[in-house]
């Protein structure tokens, strides 16, 4: 079964009793009940019988214990019986791994909220569809086994649901594209990943991935991830994505928080920070006073500068970071954010900048940008890179990607190639290729140059004529009406994804 279809199914049993936007939860939280049993199945096995049912004991050898309450079969037991109070008995297996584990605290605060508000017999009906291997499939991690059935089923439910609800998706899920090519630039092979937004941590998951595919699973371990986030339920997301990877969700913390209000990882010190943070906010946490405001106090209007202050206070010794943020950063001269990005760029932070073309992100018609900042842009280091000091490289890439449908953009496998290859045949770290100024594309630019444009980091400015399609030359104006048109195709292809269901169990 594809996953769009298990996801409609599951929609099924849930329609009625809740709004579509909570739909996520409940079944991302079934599915990572569904995948935590096969992990504990896993371990029984590799201790073979006879082995004391206690936490302790599984505590000894480095597995993780799950009492009976929460454990798949004795579920199916329970909710076997007539007369069963399917959500009741669900959410008591959730509140019970709560207790037995800290790793789960406030990951399920409310259980799955299906009691009262979905009748049992379509909960029972919910549960038999997660249970089904055919549909799942076994997914469990093992020695040498590469992401399964099971890891795969819940990237595409992120996926699936942040397209379906597209604005509010955007707030939990960066679309994958965008992610490889941030991971791909920074190339994280070991040490300190964060994310000060990290919403369900998918850029995260994908610095992992990278590490795994770059050098093999064995040193995937030598990565140790760390973010926050500030709504609960998204944050609730992450720790059960982490886990399912693989990967230590401690690194993200025990609650949820405000990055910009509360910094909950005051000393951390990154090797690479990821942040893709939502765009031009103006109802933000402002302390004046706060040490991080290196470069300038953000305005109150904008906290476009205060994510990027803070993503460099991150940085250890020889860093690097990539930010993705609206196109106004590149350029604006209002509230102090020129004063800013001024002493920003006079410090040579700055590595590149890359125009991302329209449509990318599902929560947003704003044209987006994304700053590479470095703390080692000498030619020191084990990898030999150029000596790029005084240097930014500048990357037009707006016309770059594929439309999926009428109102969303990806960045396809030639294009992360071209940007990438570009990007490390700067930097001297891949020495298959030469960097060349591409007019149009790409060009690397001194300081000097920059000052003489009042520090403007539009990347058009700098690499010459291209072939700008008339979309891209908008008036302010043009822009609103793409935005509504934008929103009006997304909800064509809403319609045109319902309509297909219900002729679908029509029969028609």
């Amino acid at each position: 079964m594809a996953v769009t279809e298990l996801i409609w199914k599951a929609a099924d049993k849930l329609r009625g009793g809740m709004d579509t936007a909570e739909y996520k939860h409940v079944l991302l939280g079934l599915l990572y009940l569904r995948y935590l049993f096969l992990e504990f199945e896993e371990s029984r096995r590799q201790l073979g019988e006879g082995f004391v049912d206690d936490p302790d004991v599984y505590a000894t050898v480095g597995l993780r214990w799950i009492p009976p309450a929460a454990r798949w079969d004795m579920l199916a037991e329970k909710l076997g019986q007539p007369g069963c109070a399917a959500g009741e008995v669900l959410d008591d297996a959730l509140h019970a791994l709560t207790r037995s584990n800290r790793d789960f605290d406030n990951v399920f605060p409310d259980g799955l909220g299906l009691a009262g508000r979905v009748d049992d017999q379509r909960i029972l009906e919910l549960f038999a569809l997660f249970g089904d291997e055919r549909v799942i499939g076994r997914g469990v991690r093992t020695a040498g086994s590469g992401v399964g059935q099971l890891y795969e089923h819940f990237l595409h439910f992120l996926d699936e649901f942040a397209r379906v609800e597209g604005k509010r998706g955007g707030e939990f899920h960066t679309p994958r594209s965008v992610a490889r090519l941030l991971v791909e630039m920074l190339e994280p092979h070991e040490g300190r990943v964060y994310d000060p937004c990290c919403g369900a941590g998918g850029l995260l998951v994908q610095a992992r991935w990278f590490v795994e595919t770059h050098r093999r699973r064995e040193h995937s371990e030598e990565l140790q991830v760390y973010g926050q986030e500030i709504n609960q339920r998204t944050w609730q997301l992450a720790k059960m994505n982490l886990d399912l990877h693989g990967m230590a969700s401690s690194g993200i913390g025990r609650r949820w928080a405000d990055t910009l209000a509360e910094d909950r990882l005051p000393g951390l010190k990154a090797d690479f920070v990821m942040a893709v943070p939502p765009f031009n906010i103006s109802d933000w946490a402002r302390d004046e006073f706060d040490p991080r405001w290196r470069y300038g106090v953000p305005p109150a209007r904008n906290a476009n500068f205060a994510w990027l202050q803070h993503v460099v206070s991150k940085l250890g010794d020889r860093g690097s970071a990539a930010v993705v943020l609206a196109n106004g950063s590149l350029s604006s001269r209002q509230l102090g954010e020129d004063r800013i990005r001024v002493s920003i760029v006079e410090d040579d932070l700055v590595a590149c900048v890359i125009a991302l073309p329209d449509r990318l992100f599902r929560h947003t018609s704003i044209p987006a940008c994304v700053w590479f900042l470095t703390k080692a842009k000498s030619s020191q280091g084990v990898r030999n890179p150029a000596d790029r000091r005084g240097e930014v490289l500048f990357i037009d890439a707006r016309a770059m990607g594929e439309m999926i449908g009428r109102a969303e953009r990806v960045l396809t496998d030639a294009n992360l190639r071209e940007v990438v290859g570009t990007y490390r045949a700067w930097r001297g770290t891949d020495t298959s290729q030469e960097y060349r100024d591409v007019t149009g594309f790409c060009r690397s630019v001194r300081l000097d140059e920059i000052r003489e444009h009042g520090h403007v980091l539009t990347p058009g400015r700098y690499v010459g004529s291209a072939d700008i399609s008339e979309e891209q030359r908008k008036s302010p104006a043009e822009e609103r009406v793409a935005e509504l048109t934008r929103e009006l195709l997304e909800l064509l292809d809403a319609a045109d994804r319902t309509e297909a269901e219900i002729r679908k169990h029509l029969g028609a």
